[in-house]
Parts: structure tokens; sequence; C-alpha cells
């Protein structure tokens, strides 16, 4: 993933005497610089959790000698396909593919890896999430998501990611109700490089976000990103804030803002489907950055979020440090997910 630019566009060279490994694409179970080796070293350390549900629950239902495909072995299989948090979507498609192909045979394991990786490559299909680039003058990132998301760290390693660019970033400390969410806004600034505008506590977010924008354009910056107070789906007025805080925005710069992220706790399982439902409505949520995901069981959660609102995985996230970040691949998150169930299976 050397020089990758999350623009599409490829860097001719390092910046300011930075390596040409982009730090960010790097962790220590990815030590490729190609994009799909890294991606997928790291994947595998990241769904470990979810491997090990996957690994101890099937190759328990199929055994070393395979399983007859019928109607209890089928309950079962969908039983432990929800555990991932897929969603019944996803795990019905899995189960009945299976049972088209196999019913009243023997399946072994890499049967099953099989059908299911070609079933959620399917469903999971996108177009490489790039992220949307200004015509002309910086590029406006909102990013939204519920308390404890882990919004303020996903920022500050979107920030981590373009300052190693050369690029030049204005951030908005819009959470101006939180000052804790503030002081950490402007602490990852001052480490990462970054300029920072901040308001009044307790102050109007939209005019915090409109001095942001108007900051980035008179000094001629490349990113500006937005941070949103976090707030749940259901708070039907602090949700229509998030449509005034985008108007506001949009007087500065016309098209304003290019993205809206919105931050997922991939623990938070189901609840992430209610929670891309209700910002997607409010917010015109462009994309979805997948946190905490190393902490999770319930890595499948991406899969429905896919399926149901067609919204891309554009990052993921698996630590608390700016460089625990990685561009989403879907072939590289299903391999990661499968490949490594099917090997510890015919390891068994």
């Amino acid at each position: 993933m050397a020089g990758w630019n999350p623009f599409g566009r490829k860097e001719e060279k390092p910046i300011d005497g930075d390596s040409a490994e982009n730090p960010l694409d790097q962790t220590e179970d990815s030590p490729s610089t190609d994009a799909r080796v890294g991606m997928f070293g790291w994947a595998k350390s990241a769904l470990k959790k979810t491997v090990t549900v996957l690994n101890t629950d099937i190759r328990d239902l199929v055994g070393k000698e395979g399983r007859l495909v019928d109607d209890e072995f089928l309950d079962e299989l969908f039983a432990y396909l929800i555990k991932t948090d897929m969603g019944n979507g996803p795990a019905e498609r899995i189960r009945d593919d299976i049972q088209d192909k196999f019913r009243g045979r023997k399946v072994m394991m890499i049967d099953l890896v099989d059908s299911a990786k070609e079933t959620i490559l399917e469903m999971m299909q996108q177009e490489p999430a790039e992220l949307a680039q200004a015509d002309a003058g910086p590029t406006v990132i909102m990013v939204v998501g519920v308390n404890g998301s882990g919004k303020t760290t996903s920022i500050a390693k979107l920030c981590q990611l373009f300052t190693s660019q050369g690029k030049r970033v204005v951030l908005g400390a819009g959470d101006t109700f939180r000052a804790a969410a503030v002081q950490q806004l402007t602490v990852w600034a001052d480490r990462l490089g970054a300029e920072i505008v901040t308001g009044k506590s307790g102050g109007d977010p939209a005019s915090v976000a409109y001095k942001a924008v108007d900051t980035a354009k008179k000094s001629n910056a490349d990113i500006c990103i937005i941070d949103t107070a976090g707030r749940l789906q259901t708070q039907a007025n602090l949700m229509d804030e998030l449509g005034r805080i985008r108007r506001v925005m949009s007087k500065v710069i016309e098209d304003a803002p290019h993205e809206v992220l919105l931050v997922l706790d991939a623990t938070a399982g189901q609840n992430a489907i209610s929670q891309a439902r209700g910002f997607t409505e409010a917010a015109g949520v462009s994309g979805i950055v997948l946190a905490k995901l190393d902490g999770s069981a319930k890595g499948g959660v991406a899969i429905p979020i896919r399926q149901e609102f067609g919204l891309p995985v554009k990052f993921v996230g698996l630590g608390e440090t700016p460089d625990a970040f990685a561009r989403f691949e879907v072939q590289a998150y299903v391999d990661a997910l499968f490949d490594q169930v099917a090997e510890d299976g015919a390891d068994a």
C-alpha cells in the first residue's frame, strides 16, 4: 500500500523526506508494501476474534469427515453465522446456497468456505472506496456517529493519513458540548501539524463548522475535517442539527461537505444497522469508518451494512494510535475471514 492516496491519485514521490511507505499502510501483521498482501495481513489480525468464532463452531459442525446437509445441519449453520453479526439476510443467503448445492450430500469445510466467500463477495461488491475530492479548494469531510463510537480517534487517524502525504489539514472541533473532545482533538492537531478551529463551550456547532471551512478556504488548505457531537440516531432534534451544519458549510463552499463519514463501533453489532439507517437519513452519509474492529467478535457487521444501505466501508480502525488505520478492501476482508477458517479447519 506504499504511497496510497485516499483520493485515488498516485503519489509520485515521498514528501518532505518521508519514506515511500506510508506508516498508515503498515502494521505488525502486514509487512508487505503490496496493497493486497498488506490488507490481508491486517485483516487476519483484526478479524481474529470473528475467525475464532467461525472456526470453532464450523469445525465442530462439519468435523474431519464432513457432514450430511440436512435440516438440522442447516439450522445449526445459520445460528453460527448469526454469531458474527452478519445479520439474518446474509446468513440466510449463505445457508440457502449451501442447501441448493449440497442438500442430501456430505459437505466438507472447504465447501462451506468457498460457498460463503462467493456469496459474501457478491453481496459486498463495491467500487474502490476512494474519498470524494473537491473540484477546487479544500475537500470537506464531515464525521458523525454516536457517543463513544470512536469519532475523535478516527479523525486523528484521517488527519495522520493526510498530513503524512504532505497535505495541509484544518480540523473543526464541532463537538462544543464535550470539553474533553475539543481537548483531545487539539492535542492530536498539535501532534500531527494540523490547524484547529474551536468555539465556545456549549456554543453553536454550526458556527464552528462555518469558521473551519472558511479558514480552510482562505488558507488554501487541502483538507477540512469537521467533528460533530456524538448523538443517538433516535434524538430527532440533534439529528436535524446535522442537516443545519451541512447547510452552513455549503454557504462557504457550495458542494461541501464532499464526504460524510459515519463512524460505527464494530462491537455494537446489530445496533450499528440502526445507527447507519438514522444517520444516513439525517446527514446523507456517504461512507463508513468501522472502528474498534480489533476488539470485536462481530466483524461480520460490515456485510449487512453494505447490503442494506449500499454504503461502502471506506476505512477500518483497530486501535487507539493514529497508525492503526487501513483502507477497506472487500476481497482481503473476505479472504481473511474465511481462508483462515479453512486453514485451521483443515489442520483440526
